[in-house]
């Protein structure tokens, strides 16, 4: 019979490694649904970027402000309510009777992930101790992968017989789940910065700043982009100068610029997923329209990346709870870059074989990367700031999914412009897509720099 203690960390770990598949499943499935959505709503190429960016952003957004929260009031309670409205928001997008609209139920469902994301990793750093922490984040990563691999598959093939509506409609059984879980079984609540202010201004500032920024990398190079970029840095000044002088912050700046590890590993996460997260975007529309695959065949052949993620991830974990983090995950980034920079090669005729082990490679080096840099920035910080460590390196990961998207659509922009892609663009796609990934590539490399200069995590 296992003690209380066992038996919550047991209950917290399976409630938040359900949550972490939910959110990736749905991304990655709708990443598959693309061609379709723009279909059924005429959407050129930027507007269906949106599609996924508009939730990605809210997510960014909303992630610190609301990691802080969940610190101050309790991360079950944040946490909770992050599923309750990302479920209902699911329900809202497969009804949704426009390409807009769909944009808007995305924003709100971003929205409930930042809850999600901003808890989920906090609660099982609060209840794992250190020698037991790698492989808890391990398995929670690992949840995030199955749910990436079971996206593009599940995802290619209710589009093909049941239509995208469906993909949203999968999710809400699960979602309705886990909320009756967390209110039967979880007793208990995290707040261990309860009693101190919330920081209504800088999140504002914070949300306003992200915003700007991220909005004006997607309308590059539009003068209203640049525009929007150089608001986004005046903002970031500003929130800084606030930050530092307010007794509360939601964002302790200063945790930047004194915790090395906790700073560098945070602009790995950042870069890592600024390099890879469109990789499926852009080849979901490669093997549909350059190589005239179905949902469900494209479905199988992305799944490869990450399949060899998912079983990578917690071994990759318990070795960061022996070894230093920074080497696990510097050699895993060395080996995503390698895998981007193969995928520079891509033309109309390159065979399947050379693209799943392109993907084999970046899945397994993604796997290196991903559960040791988790690990060594929840393990920089007091408990006291787990909420908005997670929150932090989900905002992180989210800022650097958008980046990839926002370089993506940017290249569209340049090479396709404002028209549907189609057979009939199929040269400036792929001059498109080849310049994207050598960007990522590119930022790969210097990231293996960043990852080691993040120093040593255990003294």
């Amino acid at each position: 019979m296992p003690t209380p203690d066992t038996a919550e960390r047991r209950t917290v770990l399976i409630i938040a490694t359900l949550a972490a598949f939910l959110t990736p499943f749905m991304g990655s499935a709708v990443n598959i649904a693309l061609p379709s959505i723009a279909a059924e709503f005429a959407l050129d190429a930027v507007s269906l970027s949106f599609v996924a960016s508009s939730y990605l952003l809210a997510t960014a957004i909303f992630l610190v402000p609301l990691g802080r929260c969940a610190d101050i009031y309790g991360r079950k309670r944040v946490f909770t309510l992050g599923v309750t409205i990302f479920t209902v928001s699911a329900l809202l997008s497969a009804l949704a009777p426009s390409g807009l609209m769909l944009i808007l139920f995305r924003f709100i469902e971003g929205i409930g992930s930042a809850m999600i994301y901003g808890t989920g990793i906090a609660m099982i750093t609060s209840v794992f101790p250190p020698e037991e922490r790698g492989r808890a984040l391990g398995i929670n990563v690992t949840a995030v992968y199955v749910g990436l691999s079971i996206g593009p598959l599940l995802g290619g093939y209710l589009t093909e017989f049941l239509t995208w509506r469906s993909i949203f409609l999968t999710n809400i059984p699960l979602g309705i789940y886990i909320v009756c879980q967390v209110r039967r079984h979880l007793a208990g609540e995290w707040a261990d910065a309860c009693g101190e202010r919330f920081d209504i201004v800088g999140s504002v500032f914070y949300g306003a700043m992200l915003f700007a920024v991220v909005y004006g990398f997607s309308n590059l190079p539009d003068p209203a982009g640049i525009a929007a970029i150089v608001a986004g840095v005046a903002l970031s000044v500003v929130f800084y100068a606030w930050e530092t002088r307010t007794e509360s912050p939601v964002l302790n700046v200063r945790l930047l610029s004194s915790n090395r590890a906790f700073a560098f590993s945070n602009l790995a996460a950042l870069i890592n997923y600024g390099a890879t997260f469109a990789v499926g975007f852009l080849l979901s529309l490669y093997l549909q329209v350059v190589r005239g695959l179905d949902p469900g065949a494209a479905g199988l052949v992305l799944i490869t990346q990450p399949v060899i993620q998912a079983l990578f991830a917690t071994p990759a974990g318990k070795l960061s709870d022996r070894v230093e983090p920074r080497y696990v995950a510097s050699a895993g980034m060395g080996l995503t870059a390698v895998g981007l920079a193969l995928l520079t090669l891509l033309t109309a005729t390159t065979p399947m074989t050379y693209i799943i082990a392109s993907l084999g490679l970046l899945g397994f080096g993604f796997a290196l990367f991903s559960s040791p840099n988790t690990n060594a920035v929840m393990s920089s910080v007091d408990r006291s700031l787990y909420g908005l460590a997670s929150g932090m390196l989900a905002t992180m990961r989210t800022t650097g999914m958008m980046f990839s998207l926002a370089i993506a659509t940017v290249t569209f922009a340049l090479f396709i412009g404002s028209t549907q892609i189609g057979p009939e663009v199929q040269e400036p796609f792929m001059t498109s897509l080849q310049v994207a990934f050598s960007i990522f590539a590119a930022l790969c490399t210097a990231g293996i720099f960043a990852s080691l200069a993040r120093g040593r995590v255990r003294k």
